[in-house]
């Protein structure tokens, strides 16, 4: 590939970031902390509520070396220095109970986000318990989701044992198509959001607001939630734990995967 300007950096937590174990290795660190160091912005871009990236966010020192934090798969965008939000597309209120009856009708459980974790009506659920786990978050149980959410809200959160979640997506896609959008971000995950979030489009927002491009831009990632800002980076990155379609996607798959320092693989052949 041919040499980019890499200004900013957009990485994925899970998987990609952060080590089975959700903790990011002191090599991958110091490649971190040289990156900023030559002032490129790091952008934490998950699937994970803003509260589940946050902790993270500042334990990495980017509330003090101007980073941002992408969460709700893109569905916000907020600058750890200032707190300030650059981004936010909100799911429409008509769409709560609407997911709530069709994930009752598909027998599979449905989470959403408060300020202090995830709110259920199956907290012992084992796929949902996975997102606690993943972001760190308390889990609170609510007897009615639809009616417990009268606040704005991202997204709502599918959880489903990984073999239905072909038949889930299917069906769901067909039940809301043009209304909202519906995809995978983990074997065992669903995201539904409103239309057109994704993480290439707030990126896209972020680029422009900075008067940088695409080609500005590397992205690291290994789900399927990710293959848009691989997409559309100027240099777009897999894992090698990433799921085919995703290494599909990139300009680079990395030889070392998440538990092996893959990102700080990265950052020394394209920034450095």
């Amino acid at each position: 590939m041919e040499k980019k300007d890499i200004r900013v950096l957009a990485l994925d937590l899970d998987g990609t970031l952060t080590n089975d174990q959700k903790v990011v290795t002191p090599a991958t660190r110091a490649a971190l902390d040289a990156a900023a160091a030559k002032g490129v912005t790091i952008v934490l871009a998950s699937g994970r509520p803003t509260a589940g990236i946050m902790p993270l966010a500042k334990e990495l020192g980017l509330d003090k070396k101007g980073g941002c934090v992408l969460s709700y798969n893109g569905g916000a965008i907020i600058d750890c220095a200032t707190g300030e939000t650059l981004y936010r597309k909100q799911l429409d209120a008509k769409y709560v109970p609407r997911l709530c009856a069709f994930a009752r009708e598909q027998g599979v459980v449905i989470i959403t986000y408060n300020k202090q974790g995830v709110v259920t009506e199956s907290p012992e659920d084992e796929w949902a318990l996975k997102e606690c786990f993943t972001c760190k978050l308390p889990m609170q149980k609510v007897e009615d989701l639809a009616a417990y959410v009268d606040y704005p809200i991202c997204k709502m959160l599918i959880t489903l044992d990984p073999a239905r979640r072909g038949e889930v997506l299917e069906a769901g896609r067909k039940q809301f198509a043009g209304e909202i959008d519906l995809y995978p971000s983990s074997p065992f995950f669903i995201e539904a959001v409103p239309l057109g979030v994704a993480k290439d489009v707030s990126l896209g927002s972020l680029l422009e607001s900075r008067g940088l491009t695409r080609d500005n831009l590397m992205a690291c990632g290994d789900g399927l939630n990710d293959c848009s800002m691989i997409r559309f980076a100027g240099v777009g990155v897999a894992m090698q734990n990433a799921e085919p379609p995703v290494k599909e996607a990139a300009d680079y798959v990395t030889v070392a995967d998440n538990n092996h320092d893959g990102v700080a693989e990265a950052i020394e052949k394209f920034i450095f």
